[in-house]
């Protein structure tokens, strides 16, 4: 089996029971660290995911692992984390769990803009540009990301 089947695999064989946990399978990786292989699982929710959440979906997916041979005989490192800043917003839960956050989209005509959340739905978002409201539809976005925003202390000075 090629590394897509494999992860195609490992998605279905994760999917259904991560959300008997309230977690939604964001992504999974899987590459080569010398002879071994490391399957790395990002898990998500509403709310963010805390540490008891990615303990109970490591167990799970162990549990999984040790009963399927989808990994063979090859031996892994398994890691489980949330999915991190960097991910790209390409479902409608993404915008809706980054709510008020600060996003860089490009559009599928090369357009590129940058503003918050303001709201979203299964087929748009609402931005905040410069004051103004702007409707982005899903199907228009080329890609998406959060940005990062570091803000200064209370009593910083410039």
């Amino acid at each position: 089996m090629n590394q897509s089947d494999t992860r195609d695999a490992l998605f279905g064989l994760f999917e259904e029971p991560l959300a008997s946990l309230g977690l939604d399978l964001e992504a999974i990786e899987l590459s080569k660290a010398g002879k071994r292989s490391v399957l790395r699982v990002a898990v998500d929710q509403d709310g963010g995911v805390t540490l008891d959440d990615v303990a109970d979906a490591t167990k799970k997916i162990s549990e999984l692992l040790d009963s399927s041979d989808v990994m063979g005989n090859t031996p892994y490192t398994l890691e489980v984390s949330s999915p991190g800043v960097g991910r790209p917003l390409t479902l409608p839960r993404h915008w809706r769990r980054n709510q008020g956050k600060l996003v860089k989209v490009v559009l599928s005509d090369g357009e590129s803009i940058e503003g918050r959340i303001t709201s979203s739905d299964d087929t748009e978002a609402i931005l905040e540009i410069d004051a103004e409201q702007r409707s982005v539809a899903f199907a228009e976005v080329k890609r998406a990301k959060v940005q990062v925003e570091f803000k200064k202390s209370q009593g910083e000075d410039a």
